[in-house]
């Protein structure tokens, strides 16, 4: 430990490499600072909190110490000179730290109970990895002795997961955000609508669950196999069940962005009602294989009224701030040969069906806007002009983020060459079937959202980043926790630490080192890094 204080101090700066390695936190604090020494739970540690915002963060901690050790530590108001002591620092940022570990006394300092939160979290990555299981640990319950500052570089840190393609169950997703909360994520971004299934309850459209949600048949292998299993598939999310992840990922201190897909992804859509789509008396079918249908949704009346009623019983049920609509991949083959669509075009002065995409996607902006939410979409909202009040979310690389930026408009980068979780992360002849790609761990970490085509003012307007998790291939939990981890950690630390802190080397080392906490909590993660 000495010679960690050493290189800390020879360092100059707040942490080391050095620093770094031996406490294996994911993603790095902003300052740490390593002590010699350790604090150990033991039987009348005790758990003091200065303000009732703390409780429920006081609590975890209570809760999951006695799981793992049977040492009941009581929670109490009030101040004290020893024990584990959460203080109220107003000021600190909302999502901002400070812990202090000494052999006496954890004094954990945040102005809210996310900050407190997120100390948890790190406060938890420095006890033995069991804490973070269900059996009675084999070692005392110590955390080393060290002073850490903290606080985001970007207030969104996201991750998409697609139950469109497959259905998971509400356990499954909540599994998901709990892994999520563990490395300071706030955004659980649920892809909900696709081709291939509607996922969510819409009580005034009741074919949405029982037609739009079940697919006759799933694609078996690859997409150009053009095989199918003939069976068919289903499931949805009742409004209650909703609710319910809504605030299970609340108490973790994560919002719930919903997307519903518009105008394009929506074959499910038509299956149900076809009056929507280019012809009200064709049958159409939910999707059964992958890729982008040319089957979309038409801008008339009718279908705004349908949208503004699906999206009002969405709203009632997330109550962040953003609602994202999709709005990516959308022929315009059909548009182009309708004469509704060319009338409307020329009705309100538009160049071509790059516009009247525009010209939909601000109806759906002017009505969430009245909502009093956000809008946000995938970088092809930017085609014919960007509705006014729109975040881009910017997949087909960065190119779309820097034009809304410049635009003055907000960004979430979310390139898919660097932040694609589906894409393969080793030699495919080694790997499960993936979409294809090649995205290593390393590659996902070397990604700066702040891109040298920005300067300083339009670099305030990325908000942050996200993966995505497009399960096309991606069948159930533990397929997905294996193309997810670790690249998420990697995802997490872009989002989390500051730029000057980015050392691939020492990530890697540290995210090593972490492996037995993903051991413990039977994460079904990629081993591939290892050997890269």
């Amino acid at each position: 430990m000495k010679r960690i204080l050493l290189a800390f101090l020879i360092a100059g700066f707040s942490f080391s490499a050095m620093a770094q390695n031996a406490y294996n936190l994911i993603p790095v604090p902003k300052q740490l600072t390593p002590a010699e020494g350790s604090f150990t739970i033991k039987k009348g540690t005790g758990i003091s909190i200065g303000d009732e915002a703390f409780r429920s963060v006081a609590d975890m901690l209570a809760t999951q110490c006695q799981t793992v050790s049977g040492i009941v530590l009581p929670v109490k108001i009030g101040k004290a000179s020893s024990g584990i002591v959460f203080v109220m620092n107003s000021t600190l940022g909302d999502e901002a730290y400070a812990l202090n570990v000494t052999s006496k006394k954890i004094e954990v300092q945040a102005k809210t109970g996310k900050g407190a939160f997120y100390a948890l979290q790190t406060l938890m990555q420095l006890m033995p990895s069991q804490i973070y299981g269900k059996d009675l640990l084999t070692t005392a319950l110590t955390i080393p002795n060290c002073n850490i500052a903290d606080e985001p570089r970007f207030s969104y840190r996201g991750l998409m997961l697609d139950v469109g393609r497959h259905y998971y169950p509400v356990d499954h997703i909540k599994r998901f955000i709990d892994l999520m909360a563990m490395y300071k994520m706030n955004i659980f971004h649920w892809h909900l609508t696709e081709d291939q299934g509607w996922r969510i309850e819409i009580k005034k459209y009741p074919l949405l669950t029982k037609i739009s949600s079940i697919r006759k048949e799933s694609t078996v292998g690859r997409y150009s196999d053009k095989k199918f299993d003939g069976k068919p598939y289903g499931g949805f999310y009742t409004q209650e069940e909703v609710k319910d992840i809504v605030a299970y990922a609340g108490k973790k201190f994560i919002t719930v962005i919903p997307e519903i897909e518009m105008p394009g992804h929506s074959q499910a859509v038509l299956a149900a009602y076809p009056q929507l789509g280019a012809n009200a008396d064709r049958i159409y079918q939910v999707g059964t294989k992958w890729g982008v249908s040319e089957d979309v949704l038409f801008p008339r009346e009718e279908t705004f009224t349908f949208l503004e009623n699906v999206l009002t019983e969405v709203m009632a049920l997330f109550p962040g701030p953003y609602i994202h609509i999709g709005g990516d991949e959308c022929p315009k083959a059909q548009w182009k040969e309708s004469r509704f669509c060319q009338d409307l075009i020329k009705k309100e002065g538009l160049k071509d069906e790059h516009e009247l995409q525009s010209y939909f996607i601000r109806r759906i902006d002017k009505f969430i806007t009245s909502k009093g939410r956000k809008l946000l979409g995938w970088d092809e909202i930017l085609e014919g002009g960007l509705s006014p009040n729109a975040t881009v979310m910017s997949w087909r690389g960065t190119a779309g983020g820097v034009e809304a930026a410049k635009q003055g408009h907000d960004v979430v980068m979310s390139p898919n060459s660097f932040l694609y979780f589906d894409y393969y992360q080793a030699d495919p002849k080694t790997e499960p079937i993936a979409i294809g790609g090649n995205l290593t761990l390393a590659k996902t970490y070397s990604f700066e959202p702040y891109l040298p085509e920005l300067n300083a003012q339009e670099a305030k307007h990325v908000i942050g980043i996200q993966g995505n998790v497009w399960t096309e291939y991606i069948k159930d939990l533990p397929y997905a926790e294996y193309m997810t981890y670790p690249r998420a950690l990697a995802l997490a630390e872009i989002a989390w630490s500051p730029m000057a802190s980015k050392n691939y080397s020492d990530f890697k080392k540290r995210v090593t080192g972490h492996l037995p906490v993903l051991d413990v909590l039977k994460v079904n993660y990629a081993k591939a890094f290892l050997k890269q």
